[in-house]
């Protein structure tokens, strides 16, 4: 088995990193962490020199380079069986919700940035309460249909939670309250062993980024 390193931005800013992160200490899928802080000088340099895109995660195998957090899912769960769900159809909602996950919800991620470790109750604009509610509704929706199994969107931890998990950490930080298995979902990821050693991380991170950081 190759030993796989994982380079990634802030645990506490970089919810694109989180997503490889959570999924490899989830499964305990050994790994190297190698973090470069965002925005520090020379940051910039510091990720070109070793990622193709120029952007944080990059998952290193050997001689390979893969970047981007959903291309880096993928070719993990090539090589560990158990990382999507097994099931043909709820393997494809799987894959459907995390694409959605991977592409949308631009007002929320503008809104709400990535900042585990602070708490900002904040009422959302409705562009934000919109991504809110279809996030709540796919929740709901996986829970039904798949996640008789176990607590999770498809029963087991999946990439698809893995992908949410950014969303869980900011739902936090502002206050978003869900309610009915939307809710009991997000109390679930927030206890997740993973999640919560990934949380204490972040605090104890020395790095401040001014801009994610308002008085």
């Amino acid at each position: 088995m190759s030993s796989y390193t994982l380079v990634i931005g802030n645990k506490n800013y970089s919810s694109w990193s989180l997503r490889p992160y959570l999924l490899l200490r989830h499964f305990a899928i050994p790994f190297t962490a190698q973090l470069i802080p965002l925005f520090e000088p020379g940051y910039d340099a510091a990720i070109r020199a070793v990622s193709p895109s120029g952007k944080v995660p990059l998952l290193i195998d050997g001689d390979l380079k893969i970047w981007d957090s959903l291309a880096i899912c993928e070719y993990l769960a090539e090589r560990h069986p158990g990382l999507w769900p097994q099931d043909p159809e709820a393997r494809a909602i799987a894959r459907s919700v995390s694409a959605e996950m991977h592409a949308g919800f631009m007002a929320l991620r503008s809104a709400f940035t990535c900042n585990i470790r602070r708490r900002t109750p904040t009422v959302p604009s409705p562009e934000v309460q919109a991504d809110i509610n279809r996030i709540a509704a796919l929740w709901t929706e996986c829970r039904a249909q798949f996640g008789q199994s176990g607590p999770y969107l498809f029963g087991d931890f999946s990439i698809a939670d893995a992908m949410y998990a950014p969303v869980c950490f900011r739902f936090q930080t502002y206050g978003v309250q869900l309610s009915g298995a939307a809710g009991v979902y997000l109390t679930t990821m927030l206890a997740t062993p993973a999640l919560q050693e990934l949380a204490r991380d972040a605090e104890a991170e020395p790095h401040r980024i001014a801009k994610y950081e308002p008085a």
